[in-house]
């Protein structure tokens, strides 16, 4: 009982054998379990150049090497597959409760290849396993699938399912796959490889117990973390209408204090990602007018305060062994449909400040209607301001929306062209798969109006408020993402007070000091990226780390769970490994690192005149270079180097005409 099912199923689609795998021990001593299991079994099979969106490709499910184990806040899942949207390796991460649903049926993962010949879903109990008819779900949104399959498949355990809808079904390469109704692993266009496989969803309806090596210590940590952290927060609830004016302090300020993460709780707790809302446009995180613009051209702020919109919530919402509760569910109005998940914070603003639109109403309609149809609402957002963009500059017409008016802040036009995108009708079929696939397909100079990294459109986090961001929506493996890391991640998960090697922070610097391309700035975004490989690896929502790891048990946690006895900078190494994988899959399948660097517009290149960021920019290039010379990659080329390779034990699984010196 070492907290992990020690075994795997596989699915081929085109013939429908489904076989189980034993996974061996050492296996989860170097990768643990979620997405660390899924890059050591992916990297070896899916063969290179494979087409994404072909029999080749291979999409995992992944639980958390923690879930099931008693861990607070491990209930995560991962998607893992070579990704149709950037050609890299591809995952994207989502909460809900399909992690645990995977280990109560007694696997740590499964893996489907092939295509079938027609729409299936996998069907999973303990010990059962079937591939089903799925022509009855086929064309049905993301909501209506889980309600028809959860009913269905029906038995003494309820049921978990987790689903494409119509987005991933007509292969948009920024589709996701959606459970709990509202909870999407959105990133990656992992949608889109699972609707070319023709696999409509799948259920799990186990329950058996998941194993763990010390239930007891694992339940004590947590009971402690608990009472400490949580329950007796002493943190007093902030109203929503002050971090608007705390967003207007910290823009102009020149000192900045280094945040604590026992502050995030109570906030967290209370509204969740929406309570950065009018913060982050105020302070300058939040971007404006497709990464264009400041919160001068935004005079809607007051629309998406939090308070405005725990007004329409009538229940709460719960992750999987979470003992936050972030999430909630709400009431829409001005729409065919009746309810919805809270809007998380990116999908407000990429539907808000990005587009200039203030309608409230309409941002929970988009909120649902991009939940059921699954599609990523921080690409779909990041390229509807591009093609408004366009259309400001005349490189998108009338004659070619088919009579929209595609102006900035026309809440009509966002939703239809919207519509459109999901069932590629007109426009929406060059739009469908982002802004780089769009810029190939209509060309005239609107290059310079896709912010894109690697293809990938990044979260609604600007790297001129917080140029961590910027490096690692660049340096990432898969790029774009904004949970990896950023300079306000390291302060609260104050990795330097655990782990040995990494900056100690001072309890404040001065402002301009986080623009510098520093070996002390660049660790803290190193030091992001390997303990992010270990919490998704274990399936841990980042609110909980987010407390500090000084507060949140993780390593502790982990050893509880498998009888490891590790120290800290041992699972840093783990970390290590993973990322470094990772990258060597984008070698492999012919990526250059340095091709996945976020456009200019972000960082500031040309500086704004205006606004919070005004004058605001850095030297990204030599950031890349420190970031890949202190991970142990070549810091030219970004590729590992031969030494690190060794080092991690890497050198079987690796030729080395892809190693550098």
């Amino acid at each position: 009982m070492k907290g992990y099912c020690g075994k795997i199923l596989n699915v081929n689609l085109t013939n429908g054998v489904i076989e189980e795998e034993i996974i061996s021990d050492s296996i989860y001593e170097n990768y643990l379990g979620g997405i660390g299991l899924a890059v050591s079994l992916l990297y070896d099979r899916i063969p290179q150049n494979a087409d994404p969106l072909g029999p080749d490709n291979i999409l995992a499910f992944v639980p958390g090497l923690l879930t099931g184990t008693g861990a607070l806040m491990a209930g995560r899942f991962l998607a893992a597959a070579k990704s149709p949207l950037t050609g890299t390796w591809g995952e994207a991460n989502c909460g809900g409760s399909m992690a645990a649903a995977i280990k109560q049926c007694g696997y740590d993962g499964v893996l489907f290849q092939g295509i079938s010949p027609e729409p299936v879903y996998l069907y999973v109990e303990h010990g059962r396993y079937e591939l089903r008819d799925a022509a009855q779900v086929w064309g049905k949104d993301a909501v209506e699938t889980e309600e028809y399959l959860m009913k269905e498949a029906s038995i003494k355990k309820v049921p978990r399912v987790a689903c494409i809808g119509q987005a991933g079904e007509n292969l948009s390469l920024i589709s996701g796959i959606m459970n709990d109704k509202g909870r999407m692993a959105g990133r990656s266009g992992l949608g889109a490889v699972m609707g070319s496989k023709k696999l409509k969803a799948v259920v799990f309806a186990g329950a058996g117990k998941i194993p763990c090596f010390d239930r007891e210590a694992v339940n004590e940590l947590s009971l402690e973390c608990y009472k400490k952290n949580i329950q007796k927060n002493s943190m007093p609830q902030i109203p929503g209408a002050a971090f608007k004016l705390m967003g207007r302090k910290q823009a102009k300020a020149k000192v900045l204090k280094t945040m604590d993460g026992y502050a995030t709780v109570s906030v967290n707790k209370r509204y969740g990602t929406i309570i950065s809302n009018e913060l982050s446009i105020e302070s300058g995180d939040a971007p404006v007018k497709n990464w264009d613009g400041t919160k001068l051209d935004f005079k809607y702020s007051g629309n998406i305060n939090p308070n405005k919109i725990l007004k329409q919530a009538k229940s709460d919402y719960h992750c999987y062994a979470c003992a936050i509760g972030c999430g909630h569910i709400c009431e829409v109005n001005n729409s065919q449909f009746r309810e919805t998940h809270k809007p998380e914070y990116e999908t407000v603003i990429g539907f808000s400040s990005l587009l200039l639109n203030g309608d409230l109403d309409a941002i929970f309609h988009l909120n649902e209607y991009l939940n059921r149809s699954a599609i990523d609402s921080i690409s779909t957002a990041g390229t509807v301001a591009f093609a408004l963009e366009c259309y400001e500059n005349g490189i998108i017409t009338k004659a070619d929306t088919g009579g929209l008016e595609l102006s900035w802040g026309n809440t009509e036009a966002i939703i239809k062209l919207v519509e459109m995108i999901v069932k590629r009708e007109g426009i929406g079929d060059i739009l469908a798969d982002g802004t780089k696939v769009a810029v190939q397909k209509i060309g005239k100079g609107s290059e310079k109006f896709a912010v894109h990294a690697g293809g990938q459109e990044p979260a609604m986090h600007d790297p001129k408020w917080d140029p961590g961001l910027g490096l690692s929506y660049s340096v990432e493996p898969t790029p774009g993402r904004h949970t990896i890391g950023s300079y306000l991640n390291y302060e609260l998960y104050n990795i330097g007070s655990v782990v040995k090697g990494y900056p100690q922070l001072p309890s404040s610097y001065p402002a301009e000091e986080k623009y510098q391309a520093s070996k002390n700035n660049v660790m803290q975004i190193v030091g992001c990226s390997l303990i992010t490989q270990i919490i998704n690896s274990c399936g841990i929502c980042m609110f909980a780390p987010m407390m500090g790891i000084n507060r949140y048990p993780i390593f502790q946690y982990i050893n509880a769970s498998t009888g490891w006895n590790k120290t800290p900078e041992e699972y840093m190494e783990i970390g290590q490994r993973i990322q470094t994988l990772k990258q060597l899959f984008n070698v492999n399948h012919g990526i250059d690192p340095k091709t996945l660097k976020i456009g200019p517009r972000a960082i500031g290149v040309p500086p704004q005149t205006k606004g919070p960021n005004k004058g605001k920019t850095f030297d990204l290039d030599k950031m890349m270079e420190i970031y890949w010379d202190e991970i142990g990659w070549n810091k030219e080329s970004g590729i590992p180097t031969k030494a690190l390779i060794e080092a991690l034990g890497l050198e079987n699984r690796i030729a080395l005409s892809k190693m550098e010196g």
